[in-house]
């Protein structure tokens, strides 16, 4: 949507850099306790079932999680605003880590599950973080503005598997095993990032973007927005709060160009956490210790997170849709190096992992880009929490093919296998391009 610049006193610019700043501490902070999610969940769940397939609902249960708070988020979102949805995605996680740590106390994978589906609350609000960066990016410079949020996720992400052995080390003397140490770290920092976003995202960017766009009223209302006056928000946002979904397909379904980012963020999600949530149960089965993962995890959490800024260049300067498309071949070239390693070649297996997270990269930034694009500030917060739960729904969808295909088939099976499915997806996008025109693609995309 384009709106006419209003002339206010709210310097957008200066607020905007704010917004980016608290933002990138948050995801800073809440990246750590991620990635400890990441790192361990479905090694504890294995050692504490005994099964590598159980081991996959590790994975699932995270992204069930991200899944079923995606919605939930986006409604509050769009009736209180950016910091109500990313601070109920925190406690959520907060309130997850906690239910983990007494889980591996009592040793009951059941209950671990049942915390890690609350600790995926941290994803669903690092995923919603990086479209609150949209909100007041100027024309043409979304992908870059969201590509730097998603890109301070690395120092924590990085950061956070390599945490698991100290946590581990310190929660002995704490009365803790050693398996509950890193889930305490990751309460610790889903609670620090909850106080970040509720103190430091004022005025708040969603708020404050549909004031400008939607509400041209004289310079003084708008130099104070009313951020808790139900009877300043527009009748679509006010109606979006209550039937997210509806309002998100109503939204979708005039948009060819939205529902293709739709589908190509879910599949590049669906592939990376597919393989990327069996590795360490692959690696362990291999006799790698658990600082040879870590490391591992740290390498391919790199390769997600440090490239971004340059995608979201590449994004606004070449078209999302062609950048989702090398994310594609990326993925590829992944899951095929990735799944032909042979034993002990935990290099080649890092390396694949790497690759990963870069094809992971480019479909989410250029896909998240496209789907801001395509549909107006009112209706944004639904359709992009509509865009979280399915990819989220796919992933974990993906983490339980996985584990069933690495249990019974092995790991080489489960990289070929998506493998192909990025390439039946990424041949659709090709003949989906030739039937477009290039008004169709907006004009952040060319």
């Amino acid at each position: 949507m384009t709106t006419t610049p209003l002339k206010t006193p709210i310097d957008v610019s200066r607020v905007q850099r704010r917004v980016l700043g608290v933002l990138s501490a948050a995801q800073i902070v809440s990246g750590a306790g991620v990635a400890v999610g990441l790192a361990l969940s479905s090694l504890v769940v294995s050692r504490l079932s005994g099964s590598t397939v159980i081991a996959g609902f590790a994975g699932t249960a995270t992204v069930l999680g991200a899944a079923l708070l995606a919605l939930p988020t986006a409604r509050a979102a769009g009736r209180g605003g950016r910091r109500a949805g990313l601070t109920l995605a925190y406690v959520c996680a907060l309130l997850g880590s906690i239910v983990a740590v007494v889980a591996i106390g009592l040793e009951s994978w059941q209950l671990l599950l049942a915390g890690l589906v609350l600790v995926g609350g941290g994803s669903a609000g690092n995923l919603a973080a990086r479209y609150s960066a949209t909100d007041l990016a100027p024309p043409g410079h979304a992908a870059r503005h969201l590509s730097l949020v998603v890109w301070a996720s690395t120092l924590g992400t990085v950061a956070g598997p390599n945490l698991v052995k100290p946590a581990q080390a310190v929660a002995e003397p704490l009365g803790l095993t050693g398996a509950a140490g890193p889930f305490a770290l990751a309460a610790l920092s889903f609670a620090v990032t909850a106080l970040i976003v509720v103190i430091g995202l004022r005025p708040d960017p969603f708020i404050l973007a549909r004031r400008i766009a939607a509400l041209p009223a004289e310079p003084t209302d708008l130099a104070e927005p009313a951020e808790s006056a139900e009877s300043a928000k527009p009748a679509a946002a006010r109606d979006a709060g209550g039937r997210t979904l509806r309002t998100a397909w109503e939204a979708l379904r005039r948009s060819p160009q939205g529902r293709r980012a739709l589908a190509g963020i879910a599949v590049s999600h669906t592939a990376m956490v597919s393989v990327m949530s069996m590795t360490p149960v692959h690696l362990d089965h291999e006799g790698a210790s658990i600082s040879v993962i870590g490391i591992v995890i740290s390498v391919h959490i790199a390769g997600m997170y440090v490239l971004s800024p340059l995608v979201g260049w590449l994004a606004d300067r070449i078209g999302r849709q062609n950048v989702m498309l090398i994310g594609m071949g990326v993925l590829i070239c992944a899951a095929v190096l990735a799944g032909s390693a042979g034993h002990h070649h935990v290099t080649q297996v890092g390396a694949g992992l790497l690759l990963l997270g870069i094809g992971w990269s480019c479909g989410l930034v250029s896909g998240s880009a496209m789907l801001t694009d395509a549909v107006e500030i009112e209706h944004r917060p639904a359709v992009q929490g509509m865009s979280d739960l399915l990819m989220n729904v796919c992933g974990a969808t993906g983490t339980i093919l996985a584990g069933a295909v690495v249990g019974f088939a092995g790991y080489g099976v489960l990289g070929a296998a998506v493998a192909v499915l990025i390439g039946v997806f990424a041949v659709w996008i090709i003949v989906a391009a030739r039937r477009l025109t290039p008004a169709a693609e907006g004009p952040a995309a060319t």
